[in-house]
């Protein structure tokens, strides 16, 4: 399952949560947007991130991202059948296809306007903005982007997950086995 969330940049000295809503306003008005490209594995839920200044739709930025989400689910031991995108240009490019065909994967798609079939995805994402991305005021959009790292290390080796019995992601995955507590 794979998916992209635009999160808005925090300016320098802070966004609303620093400073106040109205002047928060006021340091937003260039301060753009950053994209988080997601891919979970649907077994473990193991996830694989990355922020990037451009969208998904971006053909070149979807397909080196999921170059690099394989290999990286690739040296945790999991092996990838299909991925399950959403309907964007990207992944209706020739290019797309190509990857994933030498890959030997299978693409599918999920339904339009319906974004509960990518419900782990979402459920991630979810997390992300409940317990990170604004949960505290980052003085600068790079100081959000180096705590990014140690949440999703945190997501996928030590935070719980109710429907693996409390267990985190890193448990599911056979390799890894010892190296979450």
């Amino acid at each position: 399952m794979w998916t992209s969330r635009n999160s808005a940049t925090s300016p320098d000295g802070g966004g609303h949560k620093a400073l106040s809503r109205q002047a928060g306003r006021k340091t937003r008005n260039n301060a753009g947007y950053s994209y988080i490209h997601t891919a979970v594995e649907d077994h473990s839920r193991r996830a694989y991130s990355e922020i990037h200044t451009d969208e998904k739709e971006k053909r070149d930025t979807a397909t080196g991202f999921w170059q690099r989400a394989h290999a990286y689910f690739t040296d945790a031991g999991i092996t990838i059948e299909r991925v399950l995108t959403d309907n964007g240009s990207c992944h209706r490019s020739r290019t797309w296809r190509d990857v994933l065909a030498a890959a030997g994967i299978t693409h599918k798609r999920t339904r339009p306007y319906r974004p509960q079939t990518n419900g782990r995805v979402e459920r991630l994402n979810r997390a992300l903005l409940d317990e990170s991305a604004y949960t505290r005021p980052y003085q600068s959009e790079q100081e959000r982007r180096d705590a990014f790292p140690h949440w999703l290390h945190t997501y996928n080796h030590h935070r719980g997950d109710i429907p693996l019995a409390g267990k985190p992601p890193a448990s599911r995955v056979p390799n890894l086995t010892g190296q979450y507590s």
